[in-house]
């Protein structure tokens, strides 16, 4: 009888081995053999799964927003019922900061993600309707006459603070810092 394949299993080994290369190496090292390798197992049965490095990429993306989700989901949840809309919007902003090892590892495959995109922009598809999802979301959230342009500046800041964070150049004392002073900006100086 042959052996019963989990597909899902496989193409989790190969894209969390396309992770640790792209994290690890640079995105420059990301090609069919090095993941291969990573995953151990053949070039083939990358192809098989990925055809090209942009399903590759795009897949890797998935799971890194998968796990983000259930960093945001679980953090949210702490916080009870009905929080008050800044610790909300702090709670699940820090959730997605590459604030330790781990998420650092999912923010580094992000960024080369990022990065790809910006010389290949049809691979940014995905992208462009989740990031219209979540602007509208903390629009929502901020005070009444903020809009979308308040919630793009917000979102560009954690990007821009996350970058640092994989840089080195911010602890995350300090992105957090700089996190509560633009959060005090739109609602007022508040504590957390």
């Amino acid at each position: 009888m042959p052996k019963k394949v989990d597909h899902q299993e496989r193409r989790t080994l190969i894209a969390d081995a396309l992770m640790r290369v792209a994290a690890d190496q640079g995105l420059e090292a990301v090609s069919l053999r090095h993941v291969a390798a990573a995953a151990g197992v053949s070039a083939g049965m990358v192809q098989h799964y990925f055809r090209t490095k942009d399903e590759m990429m795009a897949f890797a993306l998935s799971v890194v927003r998968e796990r983000s989700q259930v960093r945001v989901t679980e953090a949210v949840a702490r916080l009870g019922e009905d929080p008050p809309p800044r610790l909300l919007l702090r709670t699940l902003l820090a959730a997605l900061l590459p604030l330790d090892e781990h998420t650092r590892d999912d923010g580094r495959v992000a960024l080369a993600f990022l990065a790809y995109t910006a010389v290949r922009p049809a691979a940014a598809t995905g992208l462009r309707e989740g990031t219209r999802q979540l602007t509208e979301f903390v629009a929502g959230i901020l005070p009444a006459g903020r809009g979308d342009a308040a919630a793009a500046g917000l979102l560009a800041l954690m990007e821009g603070l996350g970058v640092y964070l994989l840089g080195g150049q911010y602890t995350a004392e300090q992105a957090l810092g700089a996190l509560d002073a633009h959060l005090d900006l739109l609602f007022g100086s508040t504590p957390t």
